[in-house]
């Protein structure tokens, strides 16, 4: 035995199913409008009857044309007048292009005339460049249309990672320039000749961050030195960090430089 289907309402109006119409309800006569083709004017509805029948734009064939034209028009009765205008307006010049192919006139030697379909021709031509840009425009990814941006909150217990400056060539001089100070003011101006090796000067920086931890830049200069072992121990460290042999760290801007070895 089969078993009946019951009818769905037809709304669902605050938890109540409603199965009939209200006797004052009013549904106004634009609610139930379908439209076939969509134009944007007289020109759009031109070029699509051109594209339809594979024609040349230059070459404008007027009289299957205008007939496919007025057509249309015929359905456009009984819209509103604002929706028709300009469409009537394009087939009244359509028709006075039509009677004046039509219509013999005489031939003058000193006379050039144009041809009565020059002007719509080139109007078409414009109208095509733009609806093509128009065509190739849409055809791009559009956000919220065919791309989504990825949205997330995250977790209260989730604190966000702060990652340190990067250390510039600038803070480097600025941090070497504090060193030279300390030396200018410890300095006794003792004169010795002594031989300074960068490469030994890296092997002992090197030495110095052997370790997991970092060490102050300050830490890495010996003013007792003078300023020739600074300069040596500068280059030695320029040289160490153009070799991607040591890591420079620094938690906030204009304050001290860590080293580390990596």
């Amino acid at each position: 035995m089969r078993g009946t289907q019951k009818s769905l309402p037809l709304a669902i109006v605050r938890g109540e199913p409603v199965k009939q119409f209200p006797a004052d309800l009013f549904i106004p006569p634009e609610a139930l409008e379908v439209f076939l083709e969509s134009f944007e004017g007289p020109l759009d509805l031109l070029l699509y009857l051109i594209r339809k029948q594979k024609l040349d734009v230059v070459e404008l064939p007027i009289w299957p044309v205008t007939e496919q034209y007025l057509e249309y028009i015929n359905l456009l009765q009984g819209s509103r007048v604002e929706l028709a205008a300009d469409y009537l307006v394009m087939a009244a010049t359509l028709a006075e292009i039509k009677s004046r192919l039509l219509l013999p006139r005489p031939v003058l030697e000193d006379e050039d005339e144009e041809d009565p379909r020059a002007q719509l021709i080139r109007q078409l031509k414009a109208y095509e460049v733009i609806k093509e840009a128009q065509e190739r425009l849409d055809e791009l990814p559009r956000l919220e249309r065919d791309v989504f941006q990825a949205k997330a909150t995250p977790a209260d217990n989730i604190k966000p990672i702060l990652l340190p400056p990067q250390v510039s060539l600038t803070d480097i001089a600025r941090a070497f320039g504090s060193v030279l100070k300390r030396i200018e003011a410890t300095e006794h101006h003792h004169v010795k000749r002594e031989v300074l090796s960068t490469r030994e000067r890296m092997s002992q920086i090197l030495a110095m961050l052997d370790g997991e931890e970092y060490l102050p830049f300050e830490a890495l200069f010996d003013v007792s030195e003078g300023r020739s072992g600074v300069v040596v121990s500068f280059l030695a460290l320029m040289e160490l960090i153009k070799e991607l042999l040591v890591d420079l760290r620094q938690n906030e801007p204009f304050s001290t430089i860590y080293v580390k070895a990596y």
